[in-house]
């Protein structure tokens, strides 16, 4: 073989690794299954901000039932995950999300470990309740059992603005929650029925689930947050512990010894925050969350 030929090999070999690292960076940056896992792991999913339903990409500070649901279905079906860490920090959100993902949680058989992080309250300790662990840190903030439905009245501001409203509706209590006027008596006792219907549910999923008496678990639903030390005496987390703690409980729940494998399904990565898991559309969310004049029921708190 000539020495030009030798060299054109080389440069042909050059330039195949040059590919295969960038191609191999890429993957990893753009947030691709971790390489090297296996047979017998314990799957991470990742429950981050505000709790809503629909799919918005991990990162936009939202966690979105059908994400963690269809992350949820993918590691129940996967025969090498043995263990699901749910790895929490949410302040809430909408009980309807919650009970999208509870009600998955509950059709699967492998072990579900709860590790809370900084806050996991509300509608987050509402999903975090039918897990098989509950992990917190001691200065984790989580509790606030409750539910919260805001209204706003800027009436006062539209007058002295000079803007006014003619609302043709079809019923009673049809603009109810709208900002250019207060609630009526009428109004005010269906909010609080309608808040009273979401909370007993709330109560009666947390009671169930954590084996509590419902008249316990009332006398904690004041709304209040409570420090993961103080969660655990009172029978709202089972340990104290750190996000490596609930992996090696997980581990240990789903039969795994030694230093069990880990994956993320549903990590924050660059390609999640840009173009989402389903490439959807942030408006469609952003403008539910904002714009409607009904007052806002998506804040279990």
């Amino acid at each position: 073989m000539t020495g030009s030929s030798k060299k054109i090999l080389l440069y042909i070999f050059s330039i195949f690794l040059l590919l295969s690292i960038i191609a191999g960076s890429f993957y990893l940056i753009l947030g691709g299954k971790d390489l090297g896992i296996s047979k017998g792991r314990v799957e991470v999913i990742y429950v981050q901000g505000l709790m809503l339903t629909g799919s918005v990409p991990t990162g936009f500070g939202i966690a979105t039932s059908e994400e963690i649901t269809q992350s949820l279905d993918e590691a129940d079906e996967d025969e090498n995950v043995k263990a699901i860490v749910l790895r929490v920090n949410s302040p809430g959100g909408s009980p309807a999300s919650a009970q999208e993902i509870v009600s998955r949680m509950k059709k699967i058989d492998k072990p579900i470990v709860i590790s809370m992080g900084d806050v996991a309250a509300s509608a987050a300790y509402y999903i975090s309740a039918p897990a098989d662990r509950i992990i917190a840190n001691p200065d984790t903030m989580t509790g606030s059992i409750g539910v919260i439905w805001e209204f706003q009245n800027r009436s006062k501001f539209y007058d002295k603005d000079g803007t006014s409203f003619y609302i043709a509706k079809s019923g009673e209590l049809k603009d109810m929650g709208g900002d250019w006027k207060g609630l009526s008596d009428t109004e005010k006792q269906y909010a609080d029925q309608v808040i009273l219907e979401a909370y007993n549910r709330f109560v009666q999923e947390v009671a169930q689930d954590r084996n509590l008496s419902l008249s316990k678990v009332k006398d904690l639903a004041d709304g209040r947050i409570y420090t993961g030390i103080k969660a655990k005496e009172l029978g709202l987390v089972d340990e104290l512990g750190s996000f490596d703690d609930a992996i090696k409980v997980a581990a240990q729940l789903g039969g795994l010894s030694g230093k069990p494998k880990v994956g993320y399904s549903n990590k924050p990565s660059l390609s999640r925050l840009l173009f989402g898991s389903q490439n959807r559309d942030v408006s469609e969310f952003t403008g539910y969350l904002y714009n409607s004049p009904f007052g806002r029921l998506w804040s279990i708190s």
